[in-house]
């Protein structure tokens, strides 16, 4: 029985005083080696999980009223004063705030005018203006808005017959040619909706048109007549689609560098008529015009009816080919002269990796009032700050840095984004992490998301935390596979918006996002906060989870120890689309099996950092040991740098600016993605020549992108050959 007195270890006679003051100073050990092993960093999901608590819907209206007050398009005092704005509400939260200037060419209207000739009916005069409404609260503000026009477009006065050109793509101007329509010295009248303004009118140009009129249609953004601005969120009948049709990416004057204020004669540049010559601006005027308007022409062209799926909407008038006997006036003027654009950035340091960067971006500029592009995403980027100063507040602090970026010109050409990626090239290719982009937050109802597809999962998880503002009994990812669409997320191949120098001038894996894919007043005056207020978020719930998802994407990649990035799913995406653009090339005896074996190479490479990955995350003990920051550091390095991989320094053929050899724009569309571009262009060569040279020329691509691919995977396995 044991004795009820004092303890045993105190009165056994074979331990001594000095072995228990080394049991003592044993167990403290132990239990401090026991924090060190179970204290890392702080507990990084308590914090992601307040983020998402911390959501305002009044906080986002009241910056998108701010911002959308005055029409502030890029190079206007109104869009310094959006700045501004932008720079006051980043300090006041107490985060490192600067800007960075440059010098870089925009265009302006100085005189435009548009005639119809349709005898013997009077001649018409457009106005092309776009009208307010009674009550539009807006309507004093209106007469700053820019004159319809399209930016960069040739200057000059034609006149000529008119022909319909469908949506202005190479399959509407070859279908034209096989049916026999002469459109040489003509006007080529054409409706927005299928490609990017700038290729239509290179396109006309191409055909041999002497001048375009890009025209909103009814049955595209009209709502068929019914339930227009204000009563209903359609494109009134005067409403036209402002734009660019510059075809390149940055300052046209500065390819591939930047010119920063201050620069001086340290700033080359290319002359105005270099950039006439690169073919990356129109040669022949155009201007955009409403669905009135594109209508009255519409009645004067003759010839054979245009096909059934080139017609409008219940209605309307047939279509007709043309040319003519409707004959068109157009005169057009610009003025393409050097301003001085701001990008505004916030910085909140990281406290373990202060030298990798997790961006966020989203332009200011906006042809109109912006309500929708881009300034929902500006007030969803001002929630996100506002929230993450909260975290701050409370203890947290990122483990890598977190960049906020608002650019200026976007609408020019991704001017500001493409200029301060070009100035920070090699920085970016060293440090970034990743780039998270949101231009229009908010058109509509449904989650829209593109990636490049390591971030696939990590999307989808992050989607899983954030309430669907459209169902409140369902996650934003619960309702987004309920959507049925197949391909639930994107690529990044485009040029529409400001991931394109990220992703393909410098290989940063990014993402897209938003709420609605498209909008129906989309550039033009009814883009305000009433359209916004009335129809495109009227209880700014979209805005909230827009800033929730991307600002908690942003905390997975800024916070998590190892980065969440998926390279097995990127291999499997990459065999997929090599599958569909091999049958694209079928019978021109070509061999892809190189293209396949390095695919089977990153993929076991992926396999293996996912071991590896695996390895670090294992438990001693059900406890959670703190890894060695070498081998982390090491591996995440790996991670981040098997995107750059994918760029080749030589850039896509005739298109050098184009790094990115996976994925990159249609040669034919800017906004259009493509996975593998330089395969695509060369098989389209091929097609058109039908020579030895041509298919040698696609074989050399099929290589080109396979040696990248091949590179990946040695950049994520770690090991020289």
């Amino acid at each position: 029985m044991r004795n009820k007195s004092t303890p045993l270890l105190l009165h056994s006679p074979t331990i001594s005083n000095a072995t228990a003051s080394f049991v003592v100073v044993l167990v403290t050990a132990l239990f401090l080696l026991f924090l060190y092993l179970t204290t890392s960093l702080p507990s990084k999901p308590t914090y992601h999980s307040l983020f998402l608590s911390l959501s305002s819907n009044s906080t986002a209206a009241d910056h998108l009223r701010a911002l959308t007050r005055v029409p502030h398009v890029a190079g206007s005092a109104a869009n310094s004063d959006a700045a501004a704005y932008v720079v006051s509400v980043l300090s006041s939260l107490s985060f490192p705030t600067h800007s960075s200037y440059y010098s870089v060419l925009l265009s302006y209207p100085i005189h435009r005018s548009l005639s119809l000739i349709s005898n013997p009916n009077p001649t018409i005069y457009f106005n092309l203006a776009q009208e307010t409404y009674p009550g539009d609260p807006y309507a004093g503000a209106a007469a700053d808005v820019i004159p319809t026009f399209h930016a960069y477009a040739a200057s000059g006065a034609v006149t000529a017959p008119v022909a319909y050109a469908n949506y202005g793509r190479v399959e509407d101007f070859e279908a034209l040619r096989t049916l026999g329509v002469n459109l040489t010295g003509t006007v080529i009248l054409a409706r927005y909706g299928k490609i990017y303004r700038g290729d239509i009118v290179r396109n006309a140009q191409d055909a041999g048109a002497a001048a375009a009129v890009v025209y909103t249609d009814s049955k595209d953004y009209g709502g068929g007549g019914r339930n227009f601005f204000p009563q209903g969120p359609w494109m009134p009948p005067s409403g036209v689609q402002i734009g660019s049709t510059y075809r390149g990416l940055g300052d046209p004057t500065t390819p591939g560098w930047a010119c920063s204020v201050g620069d001086g004669a340290a700033c080359e540049r290319l002359s105005k008529a270099d950039v006439a010559a690169s073919g990356l601006v129109p040669a022949i005027p155009s201007l955009p015009v409403s669905a009135k308007d594109g209508e009255a022409i519409h009645q004067t062209i003759g010839g054979h009816a245009a096909p059934d799926d080139w017609q409008g909407g219940d209605g309307e008038p047939v279509y007709r080919l043309g040319p003519g006997p409707g004959i068109i006036n157009l005169t057009y003027s610009g003025n393409e002269t050097i301003v001085t654009i701001q990008n505004v950035f916030a910085v909140i340091e990281g406290k373990e990796e202060l030298d990798r960067y997790v961006l966020l971006g989203n332009h200011r500029d906006a042809w109109t009032f912006g309500a929708v592009d881009p300034n929902s995403g500006t007030a969803a980027l001002l929630e996100v700050a506002q929230r993450l100063w909260k975290l701050q507040k409370r203890g947290w602090r990122p483990r890598r840095t977190i960049v906020l970026c608002n650019w200026d010109a976007e609408e020019y050409g991704l001017i500001g984004s493409t200029e301060w990626v070009e100035d920070n090239r090699e920085m970016l290719a060293s440090r970034a992490v990743a780039y998270l982009n949101v231009d229009s937050a908010v058109t509509g109802h449904g989650f829209w998301a593109a990636a490049t597809p390591q971030l696939d999962e990590m999307l989808k998880e992050a989607s899983k935390d954030v309430q669907d503002p459209d169902n409140s009994s369902r996650t934003l990812y619960e309702s987004w596979i309920a959507s049925g669409d197949s391909l639930l997320i994107g690529r990044l191949g485009g040029g529409g918006t400001d991931f394109a120098a990220f992703v393909q001038h410098v290989g940063v894996p990014s993402i897209d996002m938003s709420f609605g894919d498209g909008y129906p007043v989309y550039h033009s005056l009814y883009d305000d906060f009433m359209w916004m207020e009335k129809f495109g978020d009227p209880m700014f719930h979209r805005h909230v989870a827009a800033a929730s998802i991307w600002g908690l994407i942003a905390l997975k990649l800024a916070d998590e120890e190892i980065l969440p990035f998926d390279y097995i799913s990127y291999a499997l995406e990459l065999k997929r689309s090599a599958k569909i653009i091999e049958d694209e090339a079928l019978g021109m005896r070509v061999s892809f099996s190189p293209l396949y074996k390095s695919i089977k190479e990153l993929k076991r490479a992926a396999t293996k950092v996912d071991g590896e990955r695996k390895a670090l995350k294992s438990k001693l003990w059900g406890l959670k040991l703190r890894n060695d920051p070498l081998k982390v550091r090491e591996l995440n390095d790996r991670l981040m740098m098997t995107e750059r991989a994918f760029t080749d320094r030589e850039g896509l053929f005739e298109r050098q600016w184009y790094k990115h050899l996976i994925y990159g724009p249609s040669q034919h569309d800017d906004y259009g993605s493509k996975a593998y571009p330089g395969i695509d262009d060369a098989i389209e060569k091929a097609m058109s020549l039908n020579t030895s040279e041509s298919r040698f020329l696609l074989q050399h691509e099929v290589l080109r992108a396979a040696r990248a691919v091949a590179q990946a995977a040695r950049v994520l396995s770690g090991k020289l050959t």
